[in-house]
């Protein structure tokens, strides 16, 4: 069954979950250098069926765009192309790494295994956007 993947894009690094094949549950998968995405995108859905790409959108409180809407946007453009049979959507993922450093502290993660730089708020960011997916669905 295929899975949905998805997609916390950072300026220097990417944040990945994907979901099970009842996508039922959304897991961290990986938190890959943003200039590999594509490279690692392309590959994962070689070997994985993927149905979905689900994109975290980022936005101010008062919804309107911030610094990196565009680039969210333009990547949204460029993976309809590369993935053209692949539905490619859009989730608000305003709080999404407040609640994620949350999750972390609750579930006992230690204080340098919450820091950025170790990509792991990054991956769980992801699979919060993944699960607000699914909730909607």
């Amino acid at each position: 069954m295929p899975r949905v993947l998805a997609i916390d894009l950072g300026t220097k690094r990417t944040g990945l979950a994907v979901t099970d094949p009842l996508k039922i549950l959304a897991s961290p998968l990986e938190t890959i250098e943003t200039g590999q995405l594509m490279a690692f995108l392309k590959a994962y859905c070689a070997k994985e069926e993927v149905e979905a790409l689900v994109l975290g959108l980022p936005t101010r409180l008062n919804g309107q765009d911030n610094e990196m809407t565009p680039r969210v946007i333009k990547l949204k453009e460029e993976l309809d192309k590369a993935f053209p049979e692949k539905k490619i959507a859009l989730v608000d993922e305003r709080f999404t790494s407040k609640m994620a450093m949350q999750s972390m502290i609750a579930m006992g993660s230690k204080k340098k295994d919450r820091r950025e730089k170790t990509g792991n708020l990054d991956k769980v960011s992801a699979a919060i956007i993944l699960q607000s997916y699914l909730a909607q669905q």
